[in-house]
């Protein structure tokens, strides 16, 4: 597909719209680059952004590195930049939210928060008092780079003033897209890892606030059967980073399938009859945010990035899962009804 082609498969942009103000937030790589240049070429007033966020002190110092690709793109492209440090919202919004609910025994999506409190909360607000009609970001919304597993938290006001240039697009066309263009960060790697700070690993960060001691893995049946680095670092139904003593004769993987925080134990089992009978098969959700909201009844769901869809039953605050799933607590879950996105929620408590 040509870059003609291309442009006019984005079905997002408001029609009749084209000279309207548009900040886009400039993160240094590929997918913003491409969103800024579709976006001037259709007729935008489009002005790029890079947002600093907090970063802890012990982590090197990259967001000066993304500043300047975001420069070089604005400057290839041909149009304003700004600079907007959101350290404190990001630290509160998302790294302390983070932090207290690992604290809690819960798992929660660091991704999700940013989008909530960062790029459409901080950013977005900044730009509409700086007279944007839109704020305009690189995330892709179907394919097999659909995001919007991390966007669920967005308000019919926020879908309606954000437009999403690469959206219906896949990798492989925005890549092409950014050698047309040729923008400067063409080829530069996706980033990994925890929004904004990057490939990080989640042990390390936690340990640096909170303090954690190893612990006994359990079998089923309380027999300590292992050690463990800390309970608040594992999800149910993870294969990994702990150590079993003595395995079973069939030297099937073990899962995890409980956590006291408390005592500071984890429990696991390699029979899958034991670990389906401990797995949950109903949870409550809280802080729920409809787009369209349903009416019960049953929907599909998602409740990890890149895990398939499954069908459940919502009834109230309540959903059901037609077979035990590894849900924990403090995880995103995500309901859509064929190709539509409905809103999403919370996991609260296993019942």
């Amino acid at each position: 597909m040509n870059r003609q082609g291309i442009s006019r498969s984005i079905s997002n942009l408001p029609a009749g719209r084209q000279g309207a103000r548009v900040f886009v937030g400039l993160s240094g790589g590929v997918d913003s680059a491409v969103s800024a240049a579709l976006l001037k070429e259709q007729g935008y007033d489009v002005t790029g952004v890079f947002i600093k966020v907090w970063q802890p002190d012990w982590l090197p110092c990259t967001w000066r590195e993304e500043r300047r690709d975001a420069m070089r793109v604005a400057a290839r492209l041909d149009i304003p930049f700004l600079f907007f440090d959101f350290a404190d919202e990001y630290k509160k919004g998302v790294a302390d939210y983070m932090i207290e609910e690992y604290k809690r025994g819960r798992t929660p999506n660091p991704d999700v928060m940013c989008n909530k409190e960062v790029k459409f909360g901080a950013f977005a607000k900044r730009a509409r008092e700086m007279g944007a009609d839109y704020i305009a970001t690189g995330h892709y919304l179907s394919g097999a780079n659909d995001q919007r597993y991390f966007l669920w938290t967005l308000t019919k006001e926020d879908w309606k003033h954000s437009l999403f240039p690469v959206g219906h697009m896949e990798k492989s066309e925005v890549r092409k897209l950014a050698q047309e263009f040729d923008i400067p960060v063409a080829e530069k790697k996706d980033s990994q890892g925890i929004c904004f700070l990057g490939n990080i690993d989640m042990e390390e960060f936690l340990s640096h606030f909170i303090k954690t001691s190893p612990g006994d893995v359990l079998s089923m049946e309380g027999d300590m059967i292992g050690k463990h680095k800390g309970a608040l670092y594992y999800t149910l139904g993870e294969r990994h980073g702990f150590d079993i003593h003595k395995k079973s004769p069939s030297a099937l993987p073990y899962f995890v399938i409980a956590k006291d925080m408390q005592a500071n134990t984890i429990t696991v089992s390699n029979d899958r009859a034991k670990i389906d009978s401990a797995l949950p098969t109903r949870v409550k959700v809280e802080s729920a945010n409809w787009l369209e909201r349903p009416n019960g009844g049953e929907l599909e769901a998602q409740i990890r990035y890149r895990g398939e869809r499954m069908r459940v039953t919502l009834e109230g605050d309540t959903v059901a899962f037609e077979s035990p799933q590894s849900a924990n607590a403090g995880q995103s879950i995500v309901f859509y009804e064929g190709d539509k996105c409905l809103g999403g929620a919370v996991i609260g408590d296993i019942v």
